[in-house]
């Protein structure tokens, strides 16, 4: 059951950085750039941001409530918030494990390229604005089998080091120092990209809908992006709920970090997507988009090579902040319901994870041709979490909340026993937690697996 000897985050703003750190990351500088331009622009924009307000929101609301109400870990919080009896509920924990798990597999992966960028910019071999110069460099970095799995193992060691302090100690220390800096290096890249020339075709792009290009599989991929950017239904934010302060405000909260998780998702889509017209590359390249077009602006600025290398040092240190997140959900179910020490814990997941992330670091390269449906491991695994296990554990929080939990629990938790005067905002979450947001991603869900 809970446990009072937790250890937790230490004050408010240390709680609002970690759940950024959480939700901010290579979601917003890796993920949703390459989305967005294989998905259309501005249409997928539109999406996203409707399922983003309509129902990541909500969801992200509740889903922090539940885990702060229990005090344990993703499995455990819906052992003691369940009515007796209703046991099953704790599928919903498990479901999380296995998605945190799938998407640390690839995601160290992505986290890998990037601390390889950091000493290729040092050293001048990716200074390239030349599409075709950009595109060999990455290529050679993720067909090189040794260096993939080098790269990802260093990530996942780092990480586990961070792991191991604890939340305060680790968790929340390290979001302190890097999301400031993350930031105003964004908007610097962003004041350079806006005067390249053709950057009013990027902003166009990313602005100007076509709402022909809005399908079924766009909706789908806009709504897993919702939930992957915001951590949703993998357990992290019922873990990170559980380390909240009893008196933290939640909607206001979680209203906050998805502001700024917008924010940032939309620097990074204003840096990357006029300067993918300035010089000529294509916004459809998915995946590689990014690390194309990052080096290309800088390279076109003086002292390029410079910010170029902090741009990947501090992208680095963001991914590490979601990366956590996602590490703390296994740690915690392991180290409080199996009685294992937060270093022995951390270690087996770490192993587990790496295990697991060979075939997603060797899908480029010796393991290309293994391919399930279609897809190779890599995307395998992404499709997988993103678009069915974070979409699914959604909707069963949403069906746990809005059916079985109830209003009257609700109200007393995110009004902070009556002490928040907010009884109208909470039955608006409580209307699209128990009808909208349950039946909109349901829909999306069977229609994007073709099922309806």
């Amino acid at each position: 059951m809970a446990q009072s000897n937790r250890d937790g985050f230490t004050s408010s703003f240390g709680v609002l950085v970690a759940t950024l750190g959480s939700a901010v990351g290579l979601g917003n500088i890796w993920k949703f750039p390459f989305l967005t331009g294989t998905n259309g622009g501005a249409g997928f924009l539109l999406v996203y941001l409707a399922a983003t307000m309509l129902v990541g929101l909500p969801v992200m609301m509740v889903e922090t409530m539940l885990g702060r109400t229990a005090r344990a870990n993703a499995v455990t919080t819906f052992e003691v918030v369940a009515p007796p009896g209703q046991g099953c509920w704790k599928g919903i924990g498990w479901m999380g494990f296995s998605a945190a798990l799938l998407i640390m597999a690839f995601y160290s992966e992505v986290a890998g390229w990037i601390y390889s960028y950091v000493f290729k910019s040092l050293s001048g071999e990716i200074a390239t604005v030349d599409p075709k110069a950009a595109a060999t460099a990455f290529a050679g970095l993720v067909s090189d089998p040794v260096s993939s799995l080098v790269w990802q193992w260093v990530v996942l060691c780092v990480t586990g080091g961070i792991i191991t302090l604890g939340v305060s100690k680790g968790i929340e220390a390290v979001a302190r120092k890097l999301m400031p800096l993350l930031f105003v290096l964004l908007l610097v890249l962003c004041g350079r990209s806006l005067t390249l020339p053709g950057a009013m075709r990027g902003l166009s792009f990313l602005f100007e809908p076509d709402f022909s290009k809005i399908t079924s599989g766009v909706v789908l991929t806009a709504f897993g992006l919702a939930f992957f950017k915001l951590s949703l239904g993998m357990g992290t934010m019922l873990t990170y709920g559980s380390y909240f302060q009893g008196d933290q405000n939640i909607p206001a909260t979680t209203t906050r970090v998805m502001l700024a998780d917008l924010s940032v998702s939309l620097l990074a889509g204003v840096a990357i997507f006029p300067a993918v017209f300035a010089f000529g590359f294509e916004p459809a390249a998915g995946p590689s988009l990014v690390f194309m077009i990052i080096p290309a602006v800088f390279t076109s600025m003086p002292g390029g090579a410079l910010f170029m290398a902090v741009f990947f040092v501090l992208t680095a240190v963001a991914s590490i902040g979601a990366m956590l997140s996602l590490l703390e959900v296994p740690v915690a179910i392991l180290s409080e319901r199996y009685g294992m020490g937060r270093k022995r814990a951390s270690a087996l997941t770490i192993v587990c994870i790496a295990v697991l992330g060979v075939p997603a670091s060797l899908s480029q390269s010796l393991a290309a041709k293994f391919t399930i449906f279609g897809l190779n491991s890599f995307d395998l695994f992404d499709f997988l979490s993103s678009n069915i296990l974070l979409p699914l554990g959604g909707i069963l929080i949403c069906l746990f909340v809005g059916w079985v939990y109830g209003l009257p629990e609700l109200e007393k938790r995110l009004s902070n026993e009556g002490t928040l005067e907010n009884r109208r905002l909470i039955r608006v979450v409580f209307f699209l937690v128990r009808y909208v947001a349950p039946l909109s991603i349901a829909i999306v869900l069977l229609n994007g697996l073709k099922l309806i």
